[in-house]
């Protein structure tokens, strides 16, 4: 290279390289807004475009190829195109995708939930994960008749009205617009690992429905709880006679075959689920308690009041190629090997990163549990055996803020030149996943520090 040459960016590295994604991105630009279909795929300059994906490895327009770690926002606990899920779905293709009527499938699909999920009496299907939880604090305000939910600050449930205070720092202001005041007045905020608070807040207020919570922590894995405060949770919320709702849309099948509440061994009364739940394909469901659940029943009990019951619509609820793919996976994951493996794979990938980042001696560490893990690019600790106990310590605001958004549109550019696809600060492991890409992942961070570092963005 010429002296007079200037060294390429990341930016250029990755833009020349992705004509046809970047042209993809011109016409999405056009005509849906900001060009994405989810807040967290847009990318400045633009996303990649992909085109195929297997196992743990996908491909984008461009024919470039990438391990990923994003693993379908969490619901590929399996990987890509697991072949006896692509049967089953490709069988049932054939059969119909919409019958507009009860299928065997559904039913079969509702007992493995309720096999696998301890505190499960009754189960209702819905289409994604935000509808789970929706559905989920509906049912408790049918059944205690009151209004009034408490979620914690950092904790993520969806991108509907009532959860939406919260999601992130600051916490007093809301993370979207179009929500009304009065809406807003029914979320009670409380600082995550702060039961005291909660027990205030709680005998303070005689109008509260429930309680929700992710239960390993806020993001899945980014805000983790500290060590007995489940338990102390559901001690809280029994003596108030409050129910306890476990968002486990992210942590349901993938912590163990019966979710975060059987790892616990912490039982809510009411359980939000998606993701793994339907394999890969739209799927969520409602789960919980006999008593709570009977208010999406139709009941011919005289008694029994009809405007009490929940009405529940939902054109693809249990449609049958979700149920044939959330049928599939489950009996797939019920032995809890596949679990295993993702998280050794992840214990292994974040030993590896952390080395790389202690070579470049910058104020980073990687961070998580069970097959998630946290890239932190502003820790100002050690990192010494057993440090991963105590990220609960600080501050929960600094946890969910990320780092400076020119250095994560670097840091992610980066790892995509070099061949892996994850989220800035934040990635998923699956059965997919080998020891090899993890070695191929681990060159690429050290490569993508180096890069950098170059190009003087981190120092």
């Amino acid at each position: 290279m010429k002296s007079h040459e200037k060294t390429k960016s990341i930016i250029d590295i990755y833009s020349s390289s992705r004509k046809k994604s970047s042209e993809l991105y011109q016409r999405a630009y056009e005509i849906l807004p900001s060009g994405a279909t989810h807040d967290s795929r847009y990318l400045n300059p633009f996303p990649i475009y992909i085109e195929r994906a297997l196992g743990s490895k996908k491909w984008d327009v461009d024919e470039n190829e990438y391990i990923d770690y994003w693993m379908g926002h969490g619901a590929l606990l399996l990987g890509h195109s697991r072949p006896e899920i692509v049967k089953a779905v490709t069988n049932q293709m054939a059969k119909g995708t919409h019958y507009g009527g009860c299928s065997e499938l559904e039913v079969e699909w509702g007992e493995i939930v309720n096999k696998l999920i301890p505190s499960v009496d009754k189960v209702k299907f819905v289409s994604s994960g935000t509808e789970a939880t929706i559905m989920a604090i509906r049912l408790a305000r049918a059944f205690t008749d009151k209004n009034k939910i408490v979620k914690f600050e950092g904790h993520f449930h969806g991108w509907h009205d009532s959860v939406m205070p919260g999601v992130k720092p600051p916490y007093d202001k809301i993370a979207s617009s179009g929500i009304p005041d009065a809406v807003l007045e029914n979320t009670i905020l409380c600082p995550p690992n702060d039961i005291e608070a909660l027990s205030r807040i709680l005998e303070q207020n005689n109008d509260i429905a429930g309680v929700i919570i992710e239960p390993t922590g806020g993001s899945f894995i980014i805000l983790p709880l500290k060590d007995g405060f489940l338990k102390s949770l559901r001690e809280l919320t029994k003596k108030h006679s409050v129910p306890l709702i476990f968002d486990e849309v992210v942590t349901g099948f993938r912590v163990s075959p019966g979710g975060a509440q059987e790892y616990y061994n912490v039982m809510p009364d009411i359980t939000a689920l998606a993701k793994v739940l339907a394999g890969g394909l739209p799927g969520g469901a409602v789960a919980g308690r006999a008593d709570i659940m009977e208010y999406l029943e139709f009941k011919e009990d005289p008694k029994w009041n009809r405007y009490k019951k929940i009405y529940h619509p939902g054109t693809f609820n249990a449609n049958p190629l979700s149920a044939s793919a959330g049928v599939t996976a489950l009996n797939i994951v019920s032995s809890g090997e596949d679990i295993q493996i993702a998280n050794a794979i992840a214990k292994y990938l974040k030993d590896e990163l952390n080395k790389i980042i202690d070579k470049h001696s910058i104020n980073w560490c990687v961070y998580g549990q069970f097959s998630g893990f946290r890239i932190m690019m502003d820790y100002d600790g050690d990192r010494k055996p057993g440090f991963e106990n105590d990220i609960w310590r600080i501050d929960h605001a600094k946890l969910k803020k990320g780092a400076d958004p020119m250095l994560e549109t670097n840091f992610r550019c980066g790892m995509l030149i070099n061949g892996i696809d994850m989220m800035p600060s934040f990635a998923l492991t699956s059965s997919a996943h080998t020891e090899e890409d993890i070695d191929k992942t681990a060159k690429a961070f050290d490569a993508t520090i180096t890069m950098l570092k170059k190009e003087g963005i981190l120092k």
